[in-house]
């Protein structure tokens, strides 16, 4: 049987990526707990294909 509470899973999308051009993406997947934050998350992730830390904002 599920669990069921606050916490959701969501998808962070770097976002330099995308204007460099470059294939491919940057993606992680991680949780958050949405009454503790309803608003959109950002982190500074690393990105393999750029090879350097970026900032990754939620998607969906």
């Amino acid at each position: 049987m599920a669990k069921k509470g606050n916490r959701i899973q969501v998808i962070l999308e770097c976002t330099e990526h995308r204007s460099s051009g470059m294939p491919g993406v940057s993606r992680y997947i991680t949780t958050k707990n949405k009454k503790n934050t309803p608003d959109r998350i950002e982190k500074r992730k690393y990105n393999p294909t750029l090879k350097k830390v970026t900032v990754h904002k939620e998607i969906k």
